[in-house]
This record gives C-alpha cells, sequence and structure tokens, in this order.
C-alpha cells in the first residue's frame, strides 16, 4: 500500500477536527478501522473519508454490524436466550457497563445496540433489547423521560436508575461569529445548521423547544440535514458544514475549533423493566451501576455530574 493512503492517528485528528484520544475511542469501538503496523496505529485515508461520508447520510457501519449481530440471536424479532444481554443507547457509558458485565458474568453474552432513545424504548417493548437508556425530554411536563416510557411501554412498569446528568448546548464555530446563545438565533437566514436524526434525544430536545417557542422547523436553514451522533454534529461544525449544531458538553471537549454553549441540563437514565429486576444478571448490573468502582471510573472521564448514579428515579 502506498504510505500517502494511510495515516496516523494525529494525522486523522487534524482531519476530522478531533483530539488523538478520541480517534484511538473510534477505532476501539470500531467506529473508525484501524490497524498496526509495529506498535503504530495506522488508519487508511479511504476509510477516514468513508467514515465522515457515512455520518453526512446517517449510514453507520457499526450499526448496521450491531444490528446483523442482533439478528443473529433473535427469533421473531424477540431475544432467543435468557444468556444473552442487548444493551441500547449511544453514549460511552454504556460500553463501560458492557465491559463491567462481562467481567462479573462469564456466561452471559452483552451485546450493543446503538441508536437514539425513542427507538430504545420502542424496540423495548417490542422484546428486541433486554434494556436501554432514554434522555427524552417532554415539554409539556418539563420533565426527562417519565413521560415518554409511561407512553412507550403501556402496561409494562419499569424503573428509571440514573446514570448520570449531562449538559446539552450548541456546537458553534470558535468565538460563536453568530452570536448564537438561544433557540430564536436558529431562525436567522445566516444560519445553517446540523441536526440529529429522528428519534434521538437531541433531536427530541430541539423539537420540543420549538414547539414551546412557536419556531417552525421550515424556517430553519438545514434543518433536515442530519447526522447520527453528538460527536459527527460536532465534527460537522468544526469543519465548517454548517454553523450550529446540539449535543452535549463532553463531545465539544474533544473536538477541535468548536465553542459549548450551554442550553439545559438533562437527565440520562436506565430504563430496565420492573419484572426483570428479580433475575440475577439484573441485580447484578444494579449492583455495578452503584459500585465505588464504576462511579470512579465514569467520573475519570469528564462532562458527567454523576450526584444522583445508582438512584432509582421512578417506576411507571
Amino acid at each position: 500500500m502506498n504510505s500517502k493512503e494511510s495515516l496516523n492517528a494525529m494525522e486523522v485528528a487534524e482531519l476530522l477536527n478531533i483530539t488523538k484520544n478520541t480517534v484511538y475511542e473510534l477505532v476501539k469501538r470500531g467506529e473508525l478501522p484501524g490497524y498496526k503496523v509495529g506498535k503504530k496505529l495506522r488508519i487508511d485515508k479511504a476509510d477516514v473519508n468513508q467514515y465522515i461520508e457515512s455520518q453526512k447520510t446517517g449510514y453507520n457501519n457499526k450499526a448496521v454490524r450491531r444490528v446483523k449481530e442482533i439478528v443473529q440471536v433473535k427469533s421473531e424479532n424477540v431475544i432467543s436466550s435468557s444468556k444473552d444481554i442487548i444493551i441500547a443507547g449511544q453514549d460511552q457509558i454504556l460500553d463501560i457497563l458492557s465491559e463491567y458485565i462481562k467481567a462479573n458474568i462469564s456466561d452471559i453474552r452483552v451485546l450493543r445496540n446503538n441508536v437514539g432513545s425513542y427507538t430504545n424504548l420502542y424496540d423495548l417493548y417490542n422484546d428486541r433489547i433486554s434494556l436501554c437508556s432514554s434522555h427524552l425530554w417532554d415539554g409539556d411536563s418539563n420533565t426527562y423521560n417519565y413521560e415518554y416510557v409511561r407512553r412507550l411501554l403501556p402496561g409494562i412498569s419499569c424503573v428509571l436508575i440514573n446514570l448520570a446528568y449531562r449538559m446539552q448546548g450548541f456546537y458553534v464555530a470558535k468565538g460563536n461569529p453568530h452570536n448564537i446563545k438561544t433557540w430564536e438565533d436558529l431562525i436567522n437566514k445566516n444560519v445553517s445548521i446540523i441536526n440529529r436524526e429522528k428519534g434521538s434525544g437531541t433531536r427530541i430536545l430541539l423539537d420540543e423547544k420549538l414547539r414551546a417557542n412557536n419556531i417552525s422547523s421550515s424556517n430553519i436553514k438545514g434543518y433536515d440535514i442530519e447526522r447520527n451522533s453528538h460527536l459527527s454534529v460536532a465534527s460537522s461544525i468544526a469543519r465548517g458544514e454548517g454553523d450550529v449544531g446540539m449535543g452535549i458538553e463532553k463531545i465539544a471537549l474533544q473536538v477541535k475549533g468548536i465553542d459549548f454553549i450551554p442550553i439545559q441540563e438533562e437527565r440520562y437514565d436506565l430504563v430496565i423493566k420492573k419484572e426483570d429486576l428479580n433475575l440475577d444478571v439484573y441485580k447484578t448490573i444494579v449492583d455495578i451501576i452503584e459500585s465505588k468502582e464504576f462511579k470512579e471510573e465514569i467520573d475519570g472521564l469528564s462532562g458527567y455530574d454523576l450526584r444522583d448514579i445508582g438512584k432509582i428515579i421512578a417506576y411507571t
């Protein structure tokens, strides 16, 4: 292979406007193919370009692979074995939780499904996943998660266990050249947005805020341009593909060339069916979340408020 077609981690970081550590994280999570030459990580430039294009179109190879994995352990769209645990949600906290479960329960196969909160709850209702995360804001009650769990899982009692609080806000170019601070600033004709996909908690927050402020999405330039992760939105803003996007503060710390404008603190919860709490595997999951070791590892990532981690927020 021509050496010009292969990049090191720093070169990829510069191309994507992210930190070097974030590149390693993308490779570790399988979102960006990489390989070792000696002890050095190398990434093909073609794969970097494909990653960028996949984020633009909302098509995510990793998500497709995960769906295929889930299909393999399902029969007629239900989980086929009590030995399978499918955890749905997009935050790194869930990746770490998965590793803890594997370390504590040797005979359990843990799979991850990287999709948005609204879809998560729908899949939980249909027994397609085992448990999921949620950060869905309801504009009428000004609360997180409870109202959506009640509506999307009718007749099913669930427990909401807090994982963290995160700050949602606007990703803007360095220096915030368009002075974007409020929802009304999104209708500026000189401002173009990079949106999240339907079903994500961030997209629902935006749409609910637009409704509450009587703002029509048709007046927002770029509203239909979607990306399928906080990172891809932030990177798009850093590359100048849009002027503003929404996401969590943690990701803003990993992407170069952008500022973060805080808008609203959100509650990030784990949703488990109440009847499942009687099973040993779910008891172990709760014990992990409540453990000092798990809390310390999450706390070391920065960007999370763990004041209620492990706390039962509500029963539905």
